[in-house]
């Protein structure tokens, strides 16, 4: 993986951030806006129809009833009938078969409009697919920033043994493939066994053994990630400052703390908006461990409609819906926190 160049300070600041979704002109941006809010809220919907988490959540709160609801998720309704894109397709379907040869062009559009109602019939278990791919990436994302920020801060400041321990710890978990990781915390500890034996998973909004499992792999392996790309900015700041701090009272430990490390972080953002994007898709590898995510949802429909093709594309628009809203967020969060006229953010917000 790899990350944005850390911006040098006082550089500008329009040289140093990359294009990002939230810099598109005008009326593209909009439909982004308007798609990705579009998809968020019936994501949000779908999510409170039906879920184990939040039914636990809300039975905490003494409201068990809110939105409860029993009916399996091959069961639901799509919200959105099928039957009128299934209509469609089939009237562009006969005149693309009395144009023989020539109606290839209009096959694909008939294609499109089969896509279209198959979406609508399989978006409900793809709905639940992406609220155990939100979990995963979210929360391991949080953890390993909590190991990443240590790891870097003894790269930069800490002495020789723990800045050795720190490179064995990122070069490791980088070097090996992240699905070779899975399978050795799932196969090989077996973590998933010791997750079971404790007896603490499986029960909301603790996920089953398996989710354990990927959960302990992604923050492992986003930790070392984030640790690089925090520890290139924490080197962006100018080491001056942490001397003017030592100049006005603070000792070393409070200099990092209180004014370079909140500076590396803005610094940060970037690389660690890459990151993020990154395990959204990498999560997908959860499958391979029996998680319920997204990636396996679409398997399993595919193994049971032999739509492979179909659930694909369908499933990728998932991934790109994510991702897309994902980048847009973290750039308003880049802006928000930013520095004027200095790193990566926008000059004078």
């Amino acid at each position: 993986m790899t990350g944005a160049e850390p911006a040098t300070p006082g550089s500008d600041p329009s040289e140093t951030r990359g294009r990002t979704v939230g810099d598109l002109p005008g009326r593209r941006r909009l439909l982004v806006l308007t798609v990705g809010g579009l998809f968020w809220t019936w994501l949000l919907a779908r999510w409170a129809y039906h879920n184990t988490v939040l039914d636990w959540l809300f039975s905490a709160l003494g409201l068990p009833d809110l939105v409860r609801s029993e009916v399996g998720v091959r069961q639901r309704s799509g919200w959105i009938p099928s039957g009128p894109f299934e209509a469609v397709a089939d009237a562009i379907g006969t005149v693309a078969a009395a144009l023989g040869p020539a109606g290839v062009l209009v096959d694909w559009l008939r294609w499109l409009f089969d896509l279209a109602a198959f979406a609508t019939t399989t978006a409900p278990a793809l709905a639940d697919g992406a609220f155990i791919t939100v979990y995963l990436t979210v929360l391991s994302m949080l953890l390993g920033l909590v190991i990443a920020v240590p790891l870097a801060v003894t790269r930069v400041f800490g002495g020789r043994a723990l800045r050795s321990v720190s490179l064995a710890y990122t070069e490791l978990v980088r070097g090996t493939p992240l699905l070779a990781q899975l399978f050795f915390l799932y196969f090989g500890l077996p973590l998933a066994s010791i997750a079971e034996a404790v007896g603490f998973t499986g029960q909301p909004p603790i996920p089953r053994a398996a989710a354990v499992v990927a959960i302990v792999g992604f923050t492992v392996n986003s930790s070392a990630y984030q640790s690089e790309y925090i520890r290139s900015a924490l080197q962006s700041v100018d080491p001056g400052q942490l001397t003017a701090a030592r100049a006005v009272g603070l000792s070393r430990p409070q200099g990092i703390r209180h004014v370079v490390l909140p500076q590396g972080l803005r610094f940060a953002i970037p690389g660690w908006t890459n990151e993020f994007v990154y395990l959204i898709k990498y999560s997908s590898l959860a499958a391979f461990i029996t998680v319920p995510d997204l990636f396996r949802r679409a398997r399993n429909i595919g193994s049971e409609t032999f739509q492979f093709t179909d659930i694909y594309v369908v499933v990728a628009l998932f991934y790109l819906a994510l991702v897309l809203t994902t980048a847009i967020a973290m750039g308003k969060l880049e802006d928000r926190v930013a520095i004027p006229g200095v790193g990566s953010g926008k000059s004078g917000d």
